[in-house]
């Protein structure tokens, strides 16, 4: 109890801050769009039950319509053929949603092309640098992407040949799909895959090799230009949501302050 009481005591004093990583979810809120023929999922849509009203004069609540996977969400293991027969979002172990953060800076690459790949260069330059990934940790791909976010068609970056966002090649998901000590990969843009990855060999690597693996996956995170390279504690909260393939979440880090 002592270091949860230490922890606490720097919260309240400011010397940890709580970051929210998580966007803000609202029916603007940009979802990924796939192709004909394939079906879309929903974004939020929210239907009054009562304002302070004759329905109910002293309380107001809304019915919501949303889907799995929009916003700032987690993909589990079923969400992907390659983990059909994985974890369901509310069977993940609570102890797999909270470990260190690792963000690998990757913003220089994706101002200079949108579809830049990260490869395990990229990864391996990281470990040569840092030190080895820690155990239990998220890997969380800085791209400088979330400064999109309050244009939909700008943060989704469509074109006729299709999506155009950076994310990890064929090459870079298995890297991190076989690395044990990472339970998961987060990253700013609405997919944990390259917006081109359709094309890939398997298409969408990430999702293939990531949730096959029994890796998670996080999605249209923000504010990770507020974080360090390392020393960051990420705590994710989906809903356990009975043999869910993901759910939206909100995603926090707590970060020890230069100087507290």
């Amino acid at each position: 109890m002592h270091v949860l009481t230490e922890l606490g005591a720097a919260l309240a004093a400011g010397s940890v801050e709580v970051v929210d990583l998580t966007t803000p979810l609202t029916p603007e809120t940009p979802i990924l769009q796939l192709p004909a023929p394939f079906a879309n999922t929903v974004g939020l849509s929210m239907t009054p039950v009562s304002a302070f009203d004759d329905a109910g004069p002293g309380w107001a609540w809304n019915d919501l319509r949303l889907g799995e996977h929009a916003g700032t969400h987690l993909d589990a293991p079923s969400h992907w053929i390659t983990g059909r027969h994985g974890k369901s979002v509310d069977r993940i172990e609570p102890a797999r949603l909270v470990g260190p953060a690792a963000v690998v800076d990757f913003t220089a690459e994706a101002a200079a092309d949108a579809d830049a790949l990260l490869e395990p260069e990229h990864l391996e330059r990281w470990e040569a640098e840092h030190g080895r990934f820690p155990q239990n940790c998220w890997v969380l791909l800085r791209t400088g992407w979330s400064a999109r976010g309050e244009d939909p068609a700008r943060f989704l970056n469509a074109d006729e040949h299709g999506l155009h966002a950076p994310g990890p090649s064929v090459a870079a998901a298995q890297w991190l799909a076989a690395h044990p000590h990472v339970s998961g990969f987060g990253v700013e843009t609405v997919g944990i895959d390259a917006g081109v990855a359709g094309g890939f060999n398997p298409p969408f690597p990430a999702h293939h090799h990531l949730l096959g693996a029994d890796k998670y996956g996080l999605t249209s995170l923000r504010g990770l230009d507020r974080l360090p390279v390392l020393g960051a504690q990420l705590v994710v909260a989906p809903l356990p949501v009975v043999g869910g393939t993901g759910s939206p979440a909100r995603v926090l880090a707590l970060v020890e302050r230069a100087g507290a």
